[in-house]
């Protein structure tokens, strides 16, 4: 199945086409109603701007009453121009809740936020300011991939299954620890892979399509064509460059919405990331699934 999707995309770019399978299907239809939520695990520790130590914290999501022993994971990255911003940002919050009664583990993570309040925009990218906060923020994403694989039995996660997504700084976040995995960082949890099998990304990307090439994650990439602080151009470069390298990629257009339209088009967000991430973790195939179609 991911091998026809990935034909699809290279050729359409366009909507994620739902998974086969009869209702209730975990992972693609909500199977749980509550979620348990678990608030500030440290994930690991990382030097700020003077070189205080940072303790990097995240809550984690889990579906209530889930017997289940292998769970694909999501890390969701909130946005913040690099310099502002929590995990408890709503619309990942609601991300977050909405994968745990999938069946997923979710987890919202803070990051080390290293520049200055308005410093960082479309505008700004270049600066090595800029530069060095979002790659800093990838590589605390890529320690909390890190810890979700480290702590696969204590939370029931299956490692070979995990996916990232963010908005605004948190999808510039997520698209990089796609795009440039080899960039590991030390913010913690060494000795466990730092890669994940598929990134979301609303109102993202990177400038001209920076890193994507092949053998990177697929994309689902959201942009608002009027964003002003995030160029829309972002996202179709880089969903771009990934279809030209034989990656799949998705690129959702909002015509005429600005930053992070969550709201607007929560419906078709989530819906859209439940598919993408459902058949790029190849949850089809995942523990406990039934045979599929």
């Amino acid at each position: 199945m991911v091998a026809a999707l990935l034909s699809v995309a290279v050729f359409a770019g366009c909507t994620v086409p739902r998974p086969p399978g009869d209702s209730p299907l975990r992972y693609r239809d909500q199977a749980f109603n509550n979620v348990t939520v678990t608030k500030d695990l440290q994930y690991g520790s990382a030097p700020d701007s003077n070189g205080n130590p940072v303790a990097l914290k995240l809550d984690l999501y889990q579906p209530t009453g889930d017997a289940q022993t292998k769970r694909p994971a999501i890390v969701w990255v909130h946005g913040g121009s690099f310099c502002c911003g929590d995990k408890t940002s709503p619309e990942i919050v609601d991300e977050a809740n909405t994968f745990a009664k999938l069946g997923y583990v979710a987890v919202s993570i803070n990051y080390r936020l290293l520049a200055p309040a308005g410093s960082c925009s479309g505008a700004t990218s270049g600066s090595s300011t800029c530069v060095n906060a979002a790659l800093e923020a990838k590589h605390d994403a890529q320690a909390a991939i890190r810890w979700l694989r480290s702590k696969a039995s204590t939370y029931r996660i299956d490692p070979t299954r995990i996916g990232i997504g963010g908005s605004s700084a948190g999808a510039i976040t997520a698209t990089l620890v796609g795009l440039f995995s080899e960039d590991v960082g030390s913010s913690g949890n060494p000795g466990f892979p730092s890669t994940v099998r598929g990134f979301q990304s609303l109102s993202g990307g990177l400038p001209g399509g920076l890193f994507a090439g092949e053998g990177d994650a697929p994309g689902l990439l959201f942009h608002g064509t009027a964003d002003g602080v995030v160029p829309y151009q972002w996202s179709a470069d880089t969903a771009a460059k990934l279809l030209d390298s034989g990656v799949a990629a998705f690129l959702e257009p909002f015509d005429g919405d600005g930053h992070v339209p969550y709201a607007q088009h929560r419906d078709q967000i989530l819906t859209q990331s439940d598919y993408f991430f459902y058949s790029f973790l190849d949850l089809a195939h995942a523990q406990g699934q039934p045979p599929a179609p």
